[in-house]
């Protein structure tokens, strides 16, 4: 497919640029992570739309070697905040102290004030203290005793989590889930992954020999780079389309929000500018309709009986809302 007329010329010179550097911190996230190039690329394209990542998968795959791989590939702050039933709220987003010396009130910061939070196993804690999480994610800021203190660009969550039937697990709040541009699984690695991981993996840890290979400042030009990229009307529309099919699906109790839909397009444009365009292509949305759109979803009762999760039924509700294609007009959102 290619693009409507009228877009505007886009630099090749920074597409260049951001190919180049985001192919620097793909390389060094892959000496960690051994044949997983999708969840690689889905990391990257949620950090150059400003988004948040959550990474759901059973124990042992390599959620947290993930997230610390993306983490040091950046020389920026990093806070990781372990997530346990005893976290509390303050713990996250910081306390204020009163100091005898000074007989003031002195704000100590919490785990949330770094460029990239790793939050690991975020849905072992209560949902009270998940919820501190909320502010400071869609808002970039903390407000604790009435005084609000903001957070440095780039910010950004990523967070590990074990699916909900496992032991000493919480459901994510559906505030806190939609705030997560895009969620993915690692899965188990294919055999010759795995033999390579033993390789590597037992004589050191790969992490111990990660350096930097970008940082905050250049992630910042990345993300105004992406922001640049041209979204024609018919791709906003399928965007649109898409996610109104969802609260209009009779299987779903709760459907995509207004928020999904800022995200979806978003992390659209990140990927465009990964593939070295200046323009979102309709394929684009359709290829990240998924990891943007299903962790939203709530299935409702019948469904969830019958063994229908919110994936599957998001996959039915893409594969019916049309393409919009050059010169053709986007109908109106399809009903699932």
């Amino acid at each position: 497919m290619t693009e409507a007329t009228g877009r505007p010329a886009g630099d090749g010179a920074d597409l260049d640029t951001l190919s180049r550097v985001t192919g620097r911190v793909r390389h060094n996230i892959e000496k960690v992570i051994e044949g997983k190039p999708d969840v690689v690329t889905a990391a990257l394209v949620v950090m150059l739309a400003e988004g948040h990542l959550l990474i759901e998968d059973v124990p042992g795959v390599g959620k947290t070697m993930l997230s610390k791989a993306l983490a040091r590939s950046i020389d920026c702050t990093v806070r990781r905040i372990q997530f346990t039933p005893d976290l509390l709220p303050s713990d996250v987003t910081g306390v204020s102290v009163f100091n005898q010396d000074t007989r003031e009130f002195e704000f100590r910061p919490g785990g949330v004030f770094a460029n990239i939070v790793v939050g690991d196993e975020i849905n072992r804690a209560s949902p009270k203290t998940q919820s501190a999480l909320l502010e400071c994610m869609e808002e970039r800021q903390v407000t604790v005793d009435n005084a609000t203190y903001y957070l440095e660009a780039p910010f950004m969550v990523i967070a590990t989590q074990n699916p909900i039937e496992m032991e000493g697990t919480y459901a994510l709040p559906e505030a806190q889930r939609d705030r997560f541009m895009a969620r993915v699984s690692v899965g188990y690695p294919v055999e010759a992954a795995e033999i390579a991981m033993l390789n590597s993996h037992t004589r050191s840890n790969p992490l111990d020999d990660l350096e930097p290979v970008t940082d905050a400042s250049e992630i910042r030009k990345l993300v105004q780079i992406v922001g640049q990229v041209h979204v024609s009307e018919a791709v906003q529309r399928y965007a649109v389309n898409l996610t109104t099919a969802t609260r209009h699906s009779t299987e779903l109790m709760l459907g995509a929000s207004p928020r999904a839909t800022l995200h979806l397009v978003r992390a659209s444009k990140a990927a465009a500018a990964m593939a070295g365009r200046d323009y979102v292509l309709p394929d684009d949305v359709h290829a990240l309709a998924g990891p943007v759109l299903a962790h939203r979803l709530l299935p409702n009762v019948e469904a969830a009986m019958s063994g229908r999760s919110s994936t599957t039924i998001l996959d039915g509700i893409v594969e019916r809302v049309p393409v919009p294609v050059p010169g053709t007009p986007v109908s109106a959102a399809g009903r699932a």
